[in-house]
């Protein structure tokens, strides 16, 4: 008497088993091993010092959109204040340097733990609202810092500024500067990755989508979605002061208008839309394109205002035309290209007699155990 375990199949159109989908997925991990190849690489290539710099700038954005995207990409809490984080941790690095004498290395962690102890009481007032309200807190937020460091000129340099004192010395030239922080701008970029993909793939990352598509069922789940929120908004709050801390660093200079301006916060949004919201690797990719257009349009204009014009328009298109961003946008392109599938699975014949029971009664030997095949449809492999 055969049993089900002795019916094997030797067709199969599982979607994992598709040369279509081989070449898809084997295309996209070329892709990434390109891009970080070409990341690693681009200092050893020989750019000016222009050019090195603009790469910085550039991945100190991609820190920053990371780093904001584990509250937005998790919760959906779209925060426009997140300037006030790198604002924070820029002025906690130079302070502990110039005031408390601390080495450069050590105050940044340590400027990243105090902004993160700064974002509890933070967290617990603007994250009970919800929606147009928490966005117009978290703009209070950035407003409230400016007009606080601007004040506190006796601590903090008011609109004079603050000058930070370079890790390396001054027998260290600007060009080997500008490679320095670049790998370790890197490096930092690929820590915040990596925590964001264990969150992604943990229980609390479940949690916290939960909360993004709907935080009310999530909460009559038994969801703690308040302790969920403020635990990612802290995890933010320090990857984001981390990124400000250092930039600061490596530009050398403070500024209160700079370091909390809304266009930065705008920024962080605007890349991590353009990228994909809730995607990996999408504020790094929303990042290296709205960066680059930054300094282009700067370059292109000079001091004018005309770069924020092609920035909104690039925004207005990004909404309009990818609401989800490039990364989602290309995977729905490739679930449209694959084929689709058919799934296999083994059935008796009592049960086909079962359910076909209402259409033709007939008696089943107990003892007929044989095994078919059947797809989807009900029909016969």
């Amino acid at each position: 008497m055969r049993n089900a375990s002795d019916t094997t199949s030797t067709r199969s159109t599982d979607r994992g088993d598709s040369p279509v989908v081989r070449v898809i997925r084997g295309v996209q991990i070329l892709a990434v091993i390109a891009a970080a190849v070409g990341v690693l690489v681009f200092p050893l290539t020989g750019p000016g010092p222009f050019i090195l710099s603009v790469g910085v700038v550039i991945l100190s954005y991609a820190c920053m959109a990371t780093g904001w995207n584990f509250v937005g990409g998790f919760t959906g809490y779209i925060s426009l204040g997140h300037a006030a984080f790198t604002g924070l941790g820029g002025y906690a690095v130079g302070l502990l340097i110039l005031r408390a004498d601390v080495p450069p290395w050590v105050a940044l962690v340590l400027a990243g733990l105090i902004v993160a102890a700064l974002s509890v009481p933070i967290g617990f007032a603007s994250l009970r609202v919800r929606g147009a309200s928490f966005v117009i807190m978290s703009l209070a937020l950035v407003l409230i810092m400016l007009l606080v460091f601007q004040s506190w000129s006796d601590v903090t340099g008011g609109s004079n500024g603050l000058r930070v004192p370079r890790p390396f010395g001054p027998e260290v030239l600007r060009p080997e500067q500008h490679e320095r922080f670049y790998y370790l701008h890197v490096a930092l970029l690929v820590i915040m990755l990596v925590v964001w993909w264990a969150i992604d793939r943990s229980r609390f990352g479940a949690g916290l989508k939960a909360i993004r598509e709907d935080e009310d069922k999530a909460q009559s789940l038994g969801i703690p979605t308040f302790n969920y929120k403020l635990s990612v908004y802290v995890i933010s709050a320090f990857f984001t002061a981390l990124a400000g801390g250092l930039y600061a660093l490596w530009f050398g200079f403070l500024d209160p208008i700079f370091q909390f301006s809304i266009l930065t916060g705008s920024y962080m949004v605007l890349m991590s839309l353009l990228g994909g919201i809730r995607s990996l690797l999408g504020p790094a990719l929303g990042a290296a394109i709205v960066g680059y257009a930054i300094e282009f349009f700067k370059a292109q204009y000079g001091d004018t205002q005309f770069h924020l014009v092609a920035l909104g328009l690039l925004l207005g298109l990004v909404v309009l035309f990818m609401p989800e961003g490039i990364l989602p946008s290309l995977g729905r392109l490739v679930d449209r290209l694959r084929p689709s599938a058919t799934s296999i699975r083994e059935e008796s014949a009592e049960d086909l007699a079962n359910k076909n029971a209402a259409a033709e009664p007939r008696a089943q030997d107990p003892e007929e155990t044989e095994t078919v095949l059947v797809d989807d449809n009900g029909r016969h492999l």
